[in-house]
């Protein structure tokens, strides 16, 4: 039997030998290219964050887990808190799929605050005799033990007529003392959308209808919605899948992006908006949830990873991680992403901090996991290049063209090659105003990239190896370079 039958990917934990499960975790926090400041998992796959959500001076952050191998199978919901946004502390599998409507896994929800306690409401999925998928929406309570108490039968028992059994990730938020909650769907004709859903109650829901776009034919599955009003605009998070690549956009297995206008007029489901925008014009990112920080902000946390990949990391049993917190901000009608501002916490020493004219390529520091912040003083007449995690073997590049505006991201020679490189080993973006700001966070084995205050975003796995460490800079410029080791 191949160890990643049907029977080895549903076989839940409490059926593995304690000794043998020590022994993988012990495999795995020894094995290369785990994280330093990223949340990762201790053994198996970590794919969508869940249930993101801040209660009683704490944040709540839970994250699909299939615990025995670096493929999907049984998810467990696993279960983190933070006071800070940057200490997290392991609370372990808090939603266990043992109960028949999610009997083959409990897929991706959110989390919400009601009766001043912690609820999640999630996608329970089942398979029959048949392997036929029967999916379910449950509502459930995070209790005092860290576990999260189910209310079943489930909430939303069934799919809608007019859907396929693709219909999960409910996203919960209340207005007006009217809770909803956005499901991914599939429709019948194999076409993505976002349906509404409404309750009195967060316990029985009943359907609106469908959000209304001007794209009713955008891929064949939206994941992972998400709805929110920032700044007087509404904003419609999802990851369509299906989409064909056109130009620099929608480079990856599936896409991850948002499309914006006038707010929704609840319980009305017309939602008038501009064009789909992607996310992040990196690699690996996917499945993003935001919440309220307890001052208003909205933050955002994403997969570093994709469906459908694989990672060199995979041979030594575990595979993925979350993106670092990101605040969300709308600034002349766009919207920026900039590492939330607690993750300055992160910083333990100065490496580099200086004013610099710079001309042609040089060496300034060597570090495995850092970040870097310049800030541009004058306008760059010709571009940038700045070369990190390098040696005469590896390097990943970050070049800026100025008479393009273009930024790109180059992980050819980054270490051992990821499986999707069939999907490319660059990603391009082009700036709507010369760059002036560029911030970096490099981890072991991943890169996040901020451009312009949050103007152009860009997450990617690396794989070099650990004494692949110069950081070098090429181009012609004025300005202030700070790294830090983190």
């Amino acid at each position: 039997m191949s160890i990643w039958s049907r029977e080895a990917r549903y076989r839940p934990l409490s059926d593995v030998d304690p000794e043998s499960y020590r022994q993988m975790k012990e495999e795995v926090r020894n094995s290369p290219w785990r994280f330093r400041f990223h949340i990762q998992p201790p053994t198996g796959l970590l794919n969508d964050p869940n249930g993101f959500v801040h209660h009683d001076g704490s944040y709540h952050l839970f994250y699909q887990w299939f615990p025995l191998g670096p493929v999907h199978g049984l998810k467990y919901w696993y279960h983190l808190t933070s006071k800070n946004l940057v200490d997290w502390f392991d609370e372990g599998a808090a939603l266990i799929p043992n109960d028949d409507p999610d009997s083959h896994g409990a897929f991706s929800g959110s989390g919400f605050v009601k009766d001043d306690q912690v609820y999640i409401m999630y996608t329970g999925n089942k398979r029959d005799a048949d392997w036929k998928r029967h999916t379910s929406q449950i509502v459930g309570r995070l209790r005092g033990d860290g576990r999260i108490e189910k209310f079943l039968p489930p909430a939303i028992p069934d799919v809608p007529d007019g859907y396929t059994e693709h219909f999960r990730d409910p996203k919960v938020w209340r207005e007006d003392d009217v809770w909803y909650c956005v499901i991914g769907a599939q429709r019948s004709d194999l076409t993505g959308c976002v349906v509404l859903f409404s309750s009195p109650d967060a316990y029985v829901w009943t359907m609106v209808g469908e959000i209304k776009t001007t794209l009713p034919d955008f891929g064949y599955m939206w994941e992972c919605p998400d709805y929110f009003v920032l700044d007087g605009i509404g904003f419609l998070l999802f990851c369509p899948q299906g989409l064909a690549a056109d130009g620099d956009r929608f480079r990856n297995v599936h896409q991850s992006g948002y499309i914006q206008g006038l707010p929704i007029v609840l319980p009305h489901t017309d939602f008038r908006h501009g064009p789909f925008q992607e996310l992040d014009f990196g690699f690996d990112f996917y499945a993003p949830q935001t919440t309220l920080s307890p001052d208003g902000r909205r933050l955002l946390v994403g997969w570093i990873g994709l469906p459908d990949t694989t990672y060199p990391s995979d041979r030594y049993n575990w595979a993925n991680a979350l993106t670092l917190p990101r605040e969300l901000k709308v600034i002349g009608g766009k919207l920026l992403q900039n590492p939330a501002v607690e993750l300055e916490a992160l910083r333990k020493e100065t490496i580099f901090d200086s004013e610099l004219v710079h001309s042609g390529m040089s060496k300034i520091a060597d570090a495995e996991t850092f970040e870097l912040v310049l800030t541009l003083s004058v306008p760059l007449e010709e571009g940038l290049t700045l070369i990190v995690r390098a040696s005469e073997a590896e390097e990943t590049f970050i070049k800026y063209d100025a008479a393009t505006r273009t930024l790109t991201l180059d992980r050819t020679r980054s270490g051992q090659e990821v499986a999707s490189e069939s999907f490319g080993t660059v990603r391009r973006t082009t700036l709507s105003e010369p760059l002036h700001h560029l911030r970096l966070f490099v981890d072991s084995s991943s890169i996040e990239l901020f451009a312009n205050l949050g103007e152009a975003v860009a997450t990617a796995r690396i794989f070099p190896k650990h004494t692949s460490t110069a950081l070098k800079i090429e181009g012609e410029f004025e300005g202030n370079v700070s790294i830090y080791e983190l």
